[in-house]
């Protein structure tokens, strides 16, 4: 079969590590090897400090794509869920892992984020105590892609509801039985 990479993208509380963690779940409950690399967690494990600069950003993501080759031959999945707002390093690991990466876009409105704020970031952003909040007010924009990708929009869709469409999405495009 072959490790596929599954790659949650969006910005800060739209539910990237909420669906990874479920897709995670429901991928072993079906006898599946599966690993969850998050963007905040693989920070704090690597000890890395992100100035969340382009540069810094992108060498993160970069880290990121090594470790899941790296890792890729112990799992049939390794899920990604991370901000990672250039469009650069995403297509560079759709053409590193090729029809093995999907790309999961999880949208949802500036609006729904500041009512969720599951971290305070955008609190502290629009206090003036975060400056560089990637969607809110960073130099960095988050770059969106042209080729197919998974997307799902978490201000409308409910967890449930955004974990069926990625499930059908995946098994139709890696022709699985899940």
């Amino acid at each position: 079969m072959g490790c596929k990479i599954i790659w949650f993208t969006g910005l800060s509380g739209s539910g990237k590590t909420t669906l990874a963690r479920r897709l995670k779940i429901f991928l072993i409950n079906k006898n599946f090897k599966c690993l969850q690399i998050d963007g905040d967690s693989f920070r704090f494990k690597k000890k890395y400090k992100n100035s969340f600069t382009r540069s810094s950003i992108i060498r993160n993501n970069n880290l990121i794509i090594k470790d899941v080759e790296r890792r890729k031959k112990y799992n049939d999945f390794i899920i990604v869920s991370v901000i990672s707002p250039i469009k650069i390093t995403r297509e560079k690991a759709k053409k590193k892992f090729g029809d093995n990466y999907v790309e999961i876009f999880v949208n949802c409105s500036i609006k729904v984020l500041f009512k969720r704020d599951t971290k305070g970031l955008y609190r502290l952003a629009k206090n003036n105590q975060i400056k560089n909040l990637i969607g809110y007010n960073s130099n960095i924009k988050y770059e969106k892609t042209k080729y197919k990708k998974i997307v799902v929009n978490t201000n409308i869709q409910n967890i449930n509801q955004s974990l069926n469409k990625i499930i059908l999405k995946i098994k139709k495009k890696f022709n699985v039985k899940i």
